[in-house]
């Protein structure tokens, strides 16, 4: 059953109560589990937990829990840039303009407007901290990329734009008394009262054990999914964590069925796959099919120019005309120098498997980039549970529509950082350590079922999301891929599992479920979601967002 939820001044709703009797992961006594407090804890350690946390620690004490390192985010990894007016011949009104032509219909212009007119505050801010944005002639440069109708990305040391960011953020973290950051640990849940508050987190802290950290505020910056598919540019810890657990504790999740697949990876047989900016194809380069022929004009007018999901479906369908399993890019006509200049993750990625580019082709093929539904908020990173607040790629904020502007995202995760952090201090401050905290225990029932394998699971399902779930869609794909992921569910899901393998499995398993049936909903094509039997838009019926919310 579906429920019409519209919000003044945001688009309509239709929300689906999906059955999951499975409220944690773990046992819990937290009577007896050893436990830390703060006023706020922020769930990962991207850019934008760590603005969130640099926001709220002038006023509050913070703790940053991330699951690896601190360099284990997307946003360590991002090679784009960040997007944002800072050219006199450019304009908010213009980059809200592309963001919500790219967005197919479903952004929310309230907040498109706010994220678009804080980017040059921000992006200034970072410069101060420190962060080395590339320059020319003394300006921070700018370029342009696919769907923008100005240069107006920003680049730090060519292709190293996230590691540039990330390194600066860490640094302020790192220098401020009030922020603590614990690494390699792993979150399982979020933990609720009787009132579904939330107030903090359970989870096992390496070498420590199961751990509570009770908060006045919690924040989730898990970052994405990408680890779902076969073929993705995401770092190893992206398992849906926080998508997961925050459906698990009742909170609304929105636009599912919209997951961004970047057009170029670095495409070489039995090696992890590595993200070709798209500034390569701003800045000149070509694509070939394997016989040697630029294609991308027979697709869309602006050639190799075009929105990312339509360079993908273009990238799909001429392998499959040409029966291939990629096609490449082309940089010959680039000077060597400059190139190597200009991308020098990419020069020396090229480089460590014997590709010179400048007589070379560099092999690609799409892979799952950017999860564009998460966790609903409002304008002010608040979600539907009380204390608990989301920013990242782990939120839907409305910002992306059905399709993610290039160089949004980092942006993004700035503003909603800050918007995030700004939020907890404006609560009324409370000594945590001495609240009455709730009693929570929970015991999973014991399982009479057989247990599977959960790499081998994990494995499958990474397969089976990229043939069903992936760039494009129907119907029989998407009912099969809910069939067999509920098999899998029945022998996973009853289980209670020590390690982060097994519940990094049930994370993914819950998170692609709710994909899978998001994506079968929606008989339409939008954005990035492209159904072969439905290859139209229909506004009149679709025009809408999906929210998935667990029955009680």
């Amino acid at each position: 059953m579906g429920e019409q939820d519209k919000m003044p001044g945001s688009r309509p709703a239709e929300r689906i109560r999906f059955g999951e009797p499975r409220r944690y992961l773990v046992n819990i006594d937290s009577i007896s589990t050893s436990q830390l407090f703060a006023d706020c804890v922020i769930v990962g350690a991207g850019i934008a937990g760590l603005r969130a946390a640099l926001e709220a620690a002038g006023h509050r004490n913070v703790v940053v829990v991330c699951k690896g390192s601190l360099e284990d985010s997307n946003t360590w990894k991002a090679q784009g840039g960040i997007a944002s007016v800072l050219r006199p011949d450019d304009s908010f009104e213009a980059h809200v303009a592309d963001t919500l032509r790219t967005g197919c219909g479903l952004c929310e212009t309230q907040t498109v407007e706010q994220v678009v007119r804080q980017g040059p505050e921000l992006v200034r801010q970072l410069q101060d901290w420190g962060a080395g944005f590339d320059r020319v002639n003394g300006a921070i440069d700018t370029t342009l990329e696919g769907g923008h109708s100005h240069a107006r990305v920003i680049h730090a040391h060519g292709d190293e734009t996230g590691r540039a960011i990330a390194e600066t953020l860490i640094s302020q973290v790192k220098s401020r008394p009030s922020i603590r950051v614990i690494e390699n640990f792993f979150t399982i849940d979020l933990l609720t009262d009787q009132d579904h508050r939330c107030v903090g987190i359970i989870g096992r802290c390496k070498n420590r054990g199961l751990q509570i950290i009770w908060a006045a505020s919690t924040i989730l910056a898990t970052g994405g999914d990408g680890q779902l598919y076969r073929e993705t540019t995401n770092p190893p810890v992206a398992t849906a964590d926080g998508l997961a657990m925050a459906y698990r504790a009742g909170a609304v999740l929105r636009d599912l069925e919209f997951v961004q697949f970047h057009p170029t990876t670095l495409y070489v047989a039995g090696a992890s796959r590595a993200l070709i900016t798209e500034t390569l194809r701003g800045e000149g380069a070509h694509l070939l099919d394997v016989k040697g022929r630029r294609f991308m004009k027979e697709y869309h007018e602006s050639g190799e120019l075009a929105p990312r999901d339509v360079v993908s479906r273009a990238i799909l369908a001429q392998m499959r005309k040409t029966e291939s399993t990629h096609v490449y890019l082309d940089v010959r006509h680039l000077d060597k120098e400059y190139f190597a200049k200009r991308f020098p993750l990419i020069s020396d990625l090229c480089e460590s498997f014997d590709i010179d580019v400048s007589h070379d082709l560099i092999p690609v093929r799409p892979s799952a980039h950017y999860m564009i539904g998460g966790v609903k908020t409002d304008a002010l990173a608040r979600t539907n549970i009380e204390n608990l607040y989301a920013c990242g790629e782990v939120a839907s904020t409305g910002l992306h529509g059905a399709n993610r502007l290039g160089s949004n995202s980092l942006l993004e995760g700035l503003v909603f950082g800050k918007l995030a952090g700004q939020a907890v201090i404006q609560r009324e401050p409370m000594d945590v350590a001495s609240l009455k905290h709730p009693v929570i225990q929970y015991e999973v029932p014991q399982s009479d079922r057989s247990r599977l394998d959960t790499a081998d699971v994990r494995n499958s399902l990474r397969s089976l999301m990229w043939r069903n779930v992936g760039i494009t869609r129907k119907a029989q794909m998407l009912a099969e891929a809910q069939e067999i992921i509920r098999f899998w569910h029945r022998y996973v899901m009853d289980k209670i599992f020590d390690t982060p393998e097994g519940w990094e499995c049930q994370n993914m398993l819950t998170a692609a479920l709710l994909m899978a049936h998001a994506a079968g909903l929606r008989d339409e094509s939008r954005g990035v979601h492209y159904r072969l039997d439905h290859p139209q838009t229909d506004d009149q019926k679709f025009q809408k967002h999906f929210e998935v919310v667990r029955a009680e």
